[in-house]
């Protein structure tokens, strides 16, 4: 079954609603966030102050990403998402404060408290995506999320792009980042439109299950698992390397040979490219001609194929030149300096690699969470190991905007960025080549912290209880 003909068989409480949803929200949210970061420093001629704030920001991201899928499963989806969508939108309009003063000490805490507020709403978003479709529609539902949420990334390279177009500024103006903070306002009220998970229905008449433990300590428990469990120790790698490329793609290639108004129009098909890539993908991922394991094998072939050819690709370009704008007086090394969009002869080839970085982008992280969606049916595992994934990745992330923020050589960058690709897909083929065909995980339904004799085998459901976050319906 195609995504658009489960579109026209959605209501309200199917799960490709609420997958829709909280697509718009990341798109208003997140979305904006990565098109400002994709501008290269926020947007800002000085990366510093962006990469010192983008540093902060995963610090805290990493403890909230981990124990995020807990804080959910105590406080349900709706508030928490709606609540972490605000921190997005003080984000941004720290910049116009930095614009103003030059001072980057209240982007920098703007940053850490976004840390905070990402953490839980991915990991709620990544309960939602993967644990309310059924197994055989998960890649279509991580797609239709995809495609929605880098509809984001496209606006927010299309305002740039158009309010800067007559413009010879180095950095954005107020006008950019005011409209970023008012998408963001209206991504963080959508949160409240998700509806509660309790009465969210399958298209097979089943209900998602979502536990609410009503003790905290058992979700510390959990977590603490988490890093006991093998399968995710060996996604380590995995995580940790599915962010590590933005610094480099954003900063040392997009911000350091293209001027301000290109970097904008880049991004249009950075994120563009990402959707189409996320489409196409879902027709292997849920294949169902093929077994799992294959599916996995030959999405984990593609993957490491194509990495591995752009950053070949990078290479070539990277040795090239040494640095991006130092300061107003003092341009890019690239040959010809900062080139324009219009500078087809110039412009060509380095910009076909950029949107060739969004098709990679989408395939390795579409391909992330459908490994993490394989190992279980368990929602309340996998708002755990939603979270795990971006704690681990924001742990990355960390490392890789302050070794651009150290000044640390673009040439190193990219060798970092590609021994870790090829680390990382070590582990990856170990976990692929053991995924089994489905996922037969026995929940016990908890209330207020007791078992009942109630369980639900993985896709195999007839009645489902359901804890909602306030009640136990069944």
């Amino acid at each position: 079954m195609g995504i658009f003909s489960i579109f026209r068989r959605a209501g309200y409480y199917h799960p490709m609603t609420q997958v829709v949803i909280v697509g718009f929200v990341c798109f208003l949210c997140p979305g904006m966030f990565n098109a400002l970061n994709g501008m290269g420093g926020g947007g800002q001629m000085d990366r510093t102050t962006t990469n010192n704030a983008n540093t902060a920001l995963y610090c805290t991201f990493i403890v909230f990403g981990i124990i995020g899928g807990s804080i959910v499963n105590l406080c349900g989806v709706r508030w928490t998402i709606a609540i972490s969508g605000l921190s997005y939108a003080l984000y941004s309009s720290s910049y116009i404060y930095l614009n103003h003063t030059g001072k980057g000490s209240f982007t920098i805490a703007a940053g850490a408290i976004l840390g905070v507020g990402a953490g839980v709403m991915w990991a709620a978003q990544g309960m939602i995506m993967v644990s309310y479709p059924r197994e055989e529609e998960k890649g279509r539902y991580i797609a239709v999320f995809w495609i929605i949420f880098n509809l984001g990334g496209m606006l927010g390279g299309i305002l740039p792009f158009a309010i800067n177009y007559h413009s010879d500024k180095d950095s954005l103006s107020d006008g950019v980042y005011i409209a970023f903070v008012v998408l963001e306002c209206l991504g963080a009220c959508l949160g409240l439109v998700l509806a509660p998970p309790s009465k969210v229905v399958r298209s097979d008449g089943t209900s998602v299950v979502l536990v609410k433990y009503t003790n905290a300590g058992r979700e510390a428990i959990e977590i603490i698992k988490l890093f006991l469990n093998p399968m995710m120790l060996s996604l380590i790698p995995m995580c940790f390397t599915s962010n590590f490329f933005y610094t480099y793609q954003f900063g040392p290639v997009n911000a350091s040979i293209f001027n301000l108004r290109t970097r904008g129009f880049n991004n249009i098909f950075y994120w563009g490219f990402q959707m189409l890539a996320a489409y196409l993908l879902s027709f292997l991922l849920d294949n169902t001609q093929m077994t799992r394991r294959k599916r996995g094998l030959i999405a984990f072939g593609i993957v490491a194929v194509f990495f591995n050819c752009i950053w070949g690709g990078s290479l070539k370009l990277q040795l090239r030149y040494t640095h991006g704008p130092l300061s107003s007086t003092v341009t890019t090394d690239y040959p010809g300096g900062l080139m324009d969009f219009k500078e087809s002869s110039r412009v060509a080839g380095p910009m076909i690699l950029y949107m060739l970085y969004g098709i990679g982008d989408a395939l390795y992280q579409n391909f992330a969470y459908w490994i993490i969606g394989s190992l279980t049916n368990d929602n309340q595992k996998l708002s755990r190991y939603a979270g795990f994934y971006k704690g681990i990745q924001s742990l990355g992330a960390t490392v890789a905007w302050q070794l651009d923020a150290k000044n640390v050589s673009y040439l190193h960058q990219l060798i970092g960025n590609w021994v870790l690709l090829g680390i990382s897909l070590v582990p990856m083929f170990y976990v692929v080549a053991t995924l089994k065909d489905h996922s037969e995980d026995a929940i016990p339904l908890q209330v207020d912290g007791k078992s009942s004799d109630t369980h639900v085998h993985g896709s195999d459901v007839e009645k489902t209880a359901v804890v909602d976050s306030d009640q136990l319906t069944v």
